[in-house]
């Protein structure tokens, strides 16, 4: 197999064209013909639960360092989007999660972002704040703090978690009619 060109060394052979069978600009190797893509971001996350409680995480990183999240994040390679969930809520949570089921897929255009986000269950209530969190806690609907939330994206999961209410199967939801996740908010993050 042949090794595959590393665009940030050999940026000068590079050129930006359509290759052929192609209807997008592409960055193109003169020399050998590689074509690097470019394709959007997959963040993956949850909803999750305990009882009647919601775990969320205050951001200890930026974007939007400080403010409460879900626990969601970048999916890694040959990782599945369970799997990724479920790293996250561990890293960002120490929260060990049972996933039940998709609830949303988001399209932050913007950032050329795709959120993959689903309801889950906590299999026990211990949770303690990871490295990026600077603290977790379980959140009654009528104690979230709504007005310190990361990112628009997190108050459509909570929202559309909460239409969702104990059906097992909900539909997978999308963005909120009119939202393309194009906030102020969102301009510079980098995740949820």
């Amino acid at each position: 197999m042949a090794d595959i060109p590393d665009p940030a060394r050999s940026r000068e052979s590079f050129l930006r064209k359509i290759p052929d069978g192609d209807t997008q600009e592409r960055l193109v190797c003169a020399d050998c013909g590689f074509i690097n893509y470019d394709n959007p971001k997959i963040v993956v996350g949850s909803v999750v639960r305990w009882e009647d409680r919601i775990l969320m995480c205050r951001r200890a990183i930026d974007p939007r360092s400080g403010f409460w999240t879900l626990p969601a994040g970048y999916l890694e390679q040959r990782e599945t989007a369970m799997d990724g969930a479920k790293r996250e809520a561990w890293e960002e949570a120490r929260a060990r999660i049972d996933i039940t089921g998709v609830l949303a897929v988001y399209t932050i255009r913007r950032l050329s972002q795709v959120q993959v986000i689903f309801r889950a269950r906590l299999k026990t209530p211990e949770i303690a704040a990871g490295p990026e969190s600077r603290e977790v806690a379980l959140f009654r609907w009528d104690e979230i703090p709504w007005n310190e939330i990361a990112f628009p994206s997190v108050c459509w999961a909570l929202q559309h978690d909460r239409e969702a209410g104990s059906d097992a199967q909900p539909a997978a939801r999308t963005n909120p009619l009119g939202e393309e996740g194009d906030s102020p908010l969102e301009d510079s993050a980098a995740g949820l």
